[in-house]
C-alpha cells in the first residue's frame, strides 16, 4: 500500500492560517482599544470632545490653521499645552483670543501683538457664538494623538482580486481546461486517423491518389480576364475611398491629450469639487478666447490646499495602475509652488517664479472666426456642448472635431435662447414671422452664412 507523506498537510495550513488571523485581529482589537482609551485621556485632560473638536475645526479654523504645519496662521497641534509651557497663558486667554482676537491686539496684550506682527498683521477672524464649551473641543481635537497610519490602499485591488476568485471558479481556469480537453481532442484525431492507415495498409487497401494535377488558383484567376478587370476596379475604387478619408481628417486632432508640465486633474477639480468653469476660465463670458488662467487663481485656494487628501471613496484600480496616487497629486502641487515662488515654511512669495508652458489643446484654423463670449454669455451653450464631460477627464482631450461640418450642424439643430434675452428680441420677433415658429436656430438667424465665421 502507498503512503501518503502529506495527507495531514491541509488541516495543519488551516490551522496555521486561524492562528495567525486570530493573533493579527486580537491585536488589532488591543490597538483600537489603546486608541480610544487614549482618545478618552486626551478628552477628560482637556474637558472636550475631540469628534465634536474637529468638526468644529474643519467648519471654523482649517481655512487658515492646520496642525502640524504654518499656514495663513500658526500651527495649533498641542496648542494649549504649548501656550501654558511657553509663554505662562491659560485657557481664558485662550477663549478671549478666539472670540475677539482684535480687542485682545488693542489692549496692549504682548503675545497676541507678536503673533499678529509675526503673521504679517492678519487679523485673525473673530468667533464670539463659539461658546466656551466649543472652543475646549476644538482644543480636545488640536491635543488629540494623530491617527494611526491606514493600511496600503494599493492592497484594495488585490483584495478586490481574491475576492473574486473565491466566489468562483476563475476564467483562467475554466480557458485552460478548455485548451487542454481542445489538445487532447487534436491528439487522438492524429492517433486514430494513423491507426486507420494501419489498418488499411494491413488489408491492402490503397488510397486513391488525386491522379490530375490542377492549375493553380493564381494562374486560373490571371487567365480570367473579367475577374482581373473587377479587381483592379475594386482596388482602385477602395484606394480612392481611404485617400479621401485620410485626406479629410487632415487638421483634425480629436482626440488630442498632451501631457502638461503641470499634472492638472478636471476630474478632481470641475468633478469631485464641482468649481465652475469660468471660475478659471473666466474671459470666457467677456472675450473671443476662454483664456490661460493665472497661478495667481490656482494659489487663490492651494495657500491652503498644500497637499491632497484623496477622494472619500479612496483611490480607484485604474488610478492605482496610472500612478494617481494622493503622494503624486501632492508632488504636483509642489511644482506649483515652484512655478509661483511660494515659500510654504514662511507663507509668502519669494518672488522667484517662473512661467508654465502649458501645451495648448484646442485650435482652431486662424480663418475661422469663434467667440467665446458670443456663445457662452449670450447664446447661453454650456462647457461640455463643445469641450466634451470635462468634469470626467483626468487628463483633458479635444473631445469634437471643430469641423466646419460639425458647426454647421449645431447651429442648423441648436435653438438659440431667446427668453429673458434682450439681444435677441427684434430679430426673434421678426423671424419668427418670416419662419412662422416660436423657435430660431442659428441657422434662421443667420448662422450659416459664410461672413459669419469667415472673414
Amino acid at each position: 500500500m502507498k503512503k501518503v507523506l502529506y495527507r495531514h498537510l491541509f488541516s495543519k495550513v488551516l490551522g496555521l492560517t486561524l492562528l495567525l488571523f486570530s493573533t493579527s485581529f486580537y491585536a488589532q482589537e488591543e490597538s483600537e482599544a489603546a486608541t480610544d482609551v487614549a482618545t478618552e485621556e486626551t478628552a477628560v485632560a482637556s474637558g472636550g470632545d475631540p469628534a465634536k473638536g474637529k468638526q468644529l475645526f474643519n467648519q471654523n479654523c482649517a481655512a487658515c490653521h492646520a496642525l502640524e504645519r504654518k499656514m495663513t496662521g500658526p500651527a495649533l497641534a498641542n496648542v494649549e499645552a504649548r501656550l501654558a509651557e511657553d509663554e505662562g497663558l491659560d485657557k481664558e486667554w485662550i477663549y478671549a483670543w478666539i472670540k475677539n482676537s482684535p480687542g485682545v491686539i488693542s489692549s496692549g496684550d504682548s503675545y497676541a501683538n507678536k503673533i499678529y506682527a509675526e503673521y504679517n498683521q492678519a487679523a485673525m477672524t473673530p468667533f464670539p457664538t463659539l461658546s466656551n464649551e466649543d472652543i475646549d473641543d476644538i482644543l480636545a481635537y488640536t491635543a488629540a494623538p494623530p491617527p494611526a497610519p491606514a493600511a496600503a490602499t494599493a492592497a484594495a485591488p488585490a483584495g478586490g482580486e481574491a475576492t473574486g476568485s473565491s466566489s468562483g471558479i476563475s476564467n483562467e481556469m475554466i480557458l485552460g481546461a478548455l485548451a487542454l480537453v481542445f489538445g487532447l481532442l487534436v491528439v487522438m484525431l492524429i492517433l486514430v486517423n494513423k491507426t486507420l492507415r494501419r489498418i488499411a495498409e494491413a488489408n491492402g487497401v490503397v488510397l486513391a491518389q488525386e491522379k490530375e494535377k490542377r492549375l493553380p488558383l493564381w494562374k486560373a484567376f490571371v487567365q480570367n480576364q473579367f475577374l482581373v478587370l473587377v479587381s483592379v476596379v475594386f482596388l482602385l475604387l477602395a484606394s480612392a475611398y481611404f485617400a479621401y478619408g485620410w485626406m479629410m481628417q487632415v487638421g483634425i486632432d480629436q482626440g488630442y491629450a498632451p501631457v502638461q508640465p503641470i499634472h492638472f486633474s478636471h476630474k478632481i477639480h470641475a468633478g469631485d469639487n464641482k468649481v465652475d468653469c469660468k471660475y478659471c476660465h473666466s474671459s470666457a463670458r467677456v472675450s473671443k478666447t476662454s483664456g490661460i488662467p493665472s497661478l495667481n487663481v490656482c494659489m487663490n485656494c492651494h495657500k491652503s490646499i498644500y497637499e491632497y487628501a484623496g477622494n472619500p471613496e479612496g483611490l480607484s484600480a485604474e488610478d492605482l495602475a496610472n500612478g494617481y496616487t494622493n503622494e503624486f497629486y501632492t508632488g504636483e502641487i509642489k511644482k506649483l509652488y515652484k512655478a509661483v515662488g511660494w515659500d510654504e515654511e514662511n507663507q509668502s512669495y519669494t518672488g522667484d517664479s517662473e512661467p508654465v508652458e502649458w501645451v495648448r489643446i484646442h485650435q482652431l484654423p486662424d480663418f475661422a472666426y469663434f467667440n467665446h463670449s458670443q456663445h457662452v454669455s449670450v447664446a447661453g451653450v454650456e462647457c461640455q456642448t463643445c469641450h466634451g464631460p470635462v468634469e470626467e477627464m483626468e487628463i483633458v482631450e479635444q473631445f469634437a472635431p471643430l469641423t466646419m461640418g460639425w458647426c454647421i450642424n449645431c447651429h442648423r439643430e441648436t435653438n438659440v435662447k431667446v427668453q429673458g434675452n434682450a439681444y435677441y428680441e427684434a430679430i426673434h420677433e421678426e423671424l419668427s414671422k418670416k419662419y412662422g415658429v416660436e423657435e430660431l436656430t442659428a441657422a434662421m438667424m443667420g448662422g450659416l452664412e459664410c461672413g459669419k465665421c469667415h472673414y
